[in-house]
């Protein structure tokens, strides 16, 4: 059998600690001039396991090689630009696993979500193929599930807010991308706040014709249509109801997606500081020197290091079924 190797792909993202200084003259000197920003390799991931499997991992680096929290340890903002952030990419477009930030565990590797002993795959409905954009997560947020939103009437999900990028590339799972907002969806999960953010990715060739939620209906006629009926029956073919969403299913503008962001960015805060009840939410962190939860390169390490997996070879993807939905 041959010895699995640990595996590293390069991705972006706006680094802290210190190396921030220096990446931050590097990145400026490298988005000098017109056209899309260019962007530095500041993070590295690391595979533990085989894919479609319960152990998979894929672990986080900072630029200088060692293991980070993609929840905790990646800021949320690029620099002080206003309305530019990480997205921490957990599925590509058109890929069915469903891959998440393991919230739960030691510094918070992407994972393959299991239910029921069973590992989960979003199902194919006509006439989409998996998931229809780049999906992921804004680091440093959490939709805290002690906390009644005011404008849904429900408490979060227990997750950091869930990114929809828009642009045409194709991301790899593990990329930290620079993204802009545009709007945001409401989505309410068994009675949970479960918002999706709509965003491009800064570096998209058309990126520089996005700024709010109405250029995507100008520039991408029926995608936020396309992604309101995703959201909705994409549970029908596991047998459950559709979903629902607060404000009748209309997608918020910039302004309000900037808002819901700010508030979650203060709940991830309080979190990190053990001042709120995160329950069995694992806070261990690298960077964030004055969390109690803080611990050091070494003890990340050793986290990392004790994560058992097989080499056994992973379970082929699931069968690709493409289900009709009747009226």
């Amino acid at each position: 059998m041959r010895a699995l190797l640990p595996l590293l792909r390069t991705s972006w993202a706006w680094p802290v600690g210190a190396a921030a200084a220096a990446s931050a003259r590097l990145l400026r000197g490298a988005s000098a001039g017109p056209g899309p920003r260019r962007t530095m390799a500041l993070y590295r991931t690391e595979e533990r396991g085989q894919p479609h499997s319960p152990d998979y991992r894929l672990f986080f680096k900072n630029v200088a090689g060692h293991y980070i929290s993609p929840f905790h340890d990646i800021p949320l903002k690029v620099d002080s630009e206003e309305n530019v952030f990480n997205m921490v990419v957990e599925v590509p477009r058109w890929t069915n696993a469903k891959m998440e930030i393991a919230t739960k565990e030691p510094l918070n590797p992407i994972k393959q979500d299991v239910k029921d002993g069973k590992l989960r795959y979003v199902a194919n409905i006509f006439p989409h193929k998996g998931y229809i954009w780049n999906y992921g997560a804004l680091p440093q947020t959490w939709e805290d599930p002690h906390r009644k939103d005011k404008s849904t009437d429900c408490c979060g999900d227990n997750d950091p807010i869930d990114v929809c990028e828009i642009g045409s590339k194709v991301l790899s799972r593990g990329e930290v991308v620079h993204v802009k907002i545009l709007g945001v969806l409401a989505l309410i999960d068994q009675g949970e706040t479960d918002w999706k953010l709509i965003a491009i990715n800064v570096n998209d060739p058309e990126a520089s014709k996005f700024h709010d939620i109405e250029d995507v209906k100008k520039y991408k006629p029926g995608y936020l249509e396309a992604t309101l009926n995703w959201f909705r029956f994409y549970k029908i073919p596991e047998g459950k109801p559709e979903n629902q969403f607060a404000f009748n299913g209309e997608f918020k503008n910039k302004a309000f997606a900037l808002e819901v962001i700010k508030s979650a960015h203060e709940c991830w805060r309080a979190l990190l500081m053990d001042k709120c009840d995160g329950g069995a939410i694992n806070c261990t962190n690298v960077q964030v020197c004055d969390s109690p939860f803080h611990c050091s390169q070494e003890e990340a390490r050793s986290l990392v290091e004790s994560v058992s997996f097989s080499l056994n070879k992973g379970s082929n993807e699931e069968d690709q079924v493409w289900h009709f939905l009747g009226k």
